[in-house]
């Protein structure tokens, strides 16, 4: 069963909070996300693509379910949870769509996501900015 961004953003803010992790919960649900989305070209036939995203996004964080995606050999989700924000405490969700374009490319999207609170941090931007720096290195 997939989880959506909202559900995992919640139980990974209710997982640092430690205690009232049900209020947490629903707090979380109810405040706005930061999402930046970033669509990227590489210049690697699509297996190399999709290990690529897989080593850089699990050196950023730590593999959670993908989303689902209708069924295509030519496209794969790569999903993490890694961390932002001041001080590295606000969790973000970060999912790359690998598609193969042919011709020796493929295309990634790659999309972050975090809670924001009354502090604008922007650690969904951030984190794409920076993932897509990484990945066109």
């Amino acid at each position: 069963m997939d989880r959506s961004e909202d559900e995992i953003l919640a139980e990974e803010l209710a997982d640092l909070a430690a205690r009232g992790g049900r209020l947490t919960r629903l707090v979380a649900q109810l405040m706005r996300k930061n999402v930046h989305e970033i669509d990227l070209e590489m210049p690697l036939p699509f297996d190399d693509a999709v290990r690529r995203v897989a080593n850089v996004l699990g050196l950023a964080g730590r593999a959670v379910g993908p989303m689902h995606v209708e069924p295509c050999v030519d496209q794969k989700t790569i999903r993490v949870v890694t961390r932002g924000g001041a001080l590295g405490m606000n969790p973000v969700v970060v999912t790359a769509l690998v598609t193969n374009c042919g011709m020796g490319s493929s295309k990634v999207r790659l999309r972050a996501a975090a809670k924001e609170g009354l502090i604008k941090q922007r650690a969904g931007e951030k984190t794409a900015t920076q993932l897509a720096g990484w990945l066109s290195e």
